[in-house]
């Protein structure tokens, strides 16, 4: 297979999970900081400036486009990098190397804004900032993938052993609006931590106490972060005693229910991004998963966004 087929069959939606027109657009904005991490590298090991003209030199077996669509589609199907090596006719590392270059970059693009094209958020004070701003009402869940077993006789093995699916997981925490649009998703901590425990470290009490008008719905793992701040994050509400009447057992599930409604929205973005196949199961080194979880939700958030 030439390049050129290579490239137009992987440039297909069902391949990079995104359209080619907002592929072309996904393309022309991370030329330049690719241009600037690859001149930056270059100097770095000559130790000097470059003294030739720009353009001189070995040109690249795999151009810009190709070595973006490859990285697409590694983290749309998890697939080897020598089946897609086979695929463009280059060496298995050449792709390796593209899909570390690239990857970086679609992290740090950040979180689509509804409504805002050129605004994207990229920290959770962002988020706080914005939802203040513009009276949105937060949505927060977390979830977690399956990732390798740390090795044996290594410290901290237990770390990442999830107490909720009994296997070696790796957390994040998501944070939707009402319409289920992907805003933020970080807070990564091994399996075995909370969810509330995760966000906490994250730095979220004391954006609460910064922003008192935001209002968060979360679910009962958060019910802790509702207790001590009742006036913003809602959880749902604790279960009847036993020998409570039915006039009551009947008033706390209409509660739930209600509460459980209105917090749907942020299971649907964390639905969205399981679609992509390293947020099933994550079968690459632990110290990716980040990046590669950061990546696919930017590109996710794209999408939502115009709603």
């Amino acid at each position: 297979m030439t390049s050129g087929w290579a490239r137009t069959a992987m440039s297909h939606r069902i391949c990079t999970g995104i359209p080619r027109r907002r592929l072309g657009k996904l393309i022309a904005e991370l030329a330049e900081p690719w241009i600037a991490a690859q001149e930056s590298q270059l100097c770095e090991r000559r130790g000097r400036d470059r003294l030739r003209a720009a353009g001189a030199g070995p040109s690249h077996d795999l151009v810009f486009t190709d070595r973006v669509i490859v990285t697409l589609v590694v983290l749309r199907f998890q697939l080897p990098h020598a089946a897609l090596a086979l695929f463009y006719g280059v060496d298995r590392s050449t792709v390796t190397r593209a899909v570390h270059e690239v990857r970086p970059l679609l992290a740090a693009r950040g979180f689509a804004v509804p409504g805002s094209p050129g605004l994207r958020l990229r920290t959770l004070s962002d988020v706080f900032a914005y939802a203040a701003s513009q009276g949105v009402e937060l949505r927060v869940d977390g979830t977690e993938v399956r990732v390798r077993r740390p090795r044996a006789n290594k410290p901290g093995r237990r770390a990442f052993v999830s107490g909720k699916m009994k296997q070696n997981t790796k957390k994040a925490t998501v944070i939707s609006d009402e319409k289920g649009r992907t805003l933020w998703t970080g807070a990564f901590r091994p399996g075995r931590m909370h969810d509330q425990t995760a966000l906490k470290t994250e730095g979220i009490c004391g954006l609460l106490e910064q922003f008192p008008q935001v209002k968060a719905k979360a679910d009962a793992g958060y019910r802790g972060l509702a207790k001590q701040f009742p006036d913003q994050v809602e959880a749902p509400p604790l279960k009847p005693k036993k020998d409570a009447p039915p006039e009551e057992v009947a008033a706390w599930e209409a509660a739930c229910k209600k509460q459980s409604s209105e917090r749907i929205p942020v299971e649907h973005a964390n639905a969205e991004h399981k679609q992509w196949r390293p947020h099933q199961r994550w079968i690459g080194r632990r110290e990716y998963y980040d990046q590669t979880h950061l990546a696919i939700a930017g590109l996710v958030s794209d999408r939502t966004a115009l709603r």
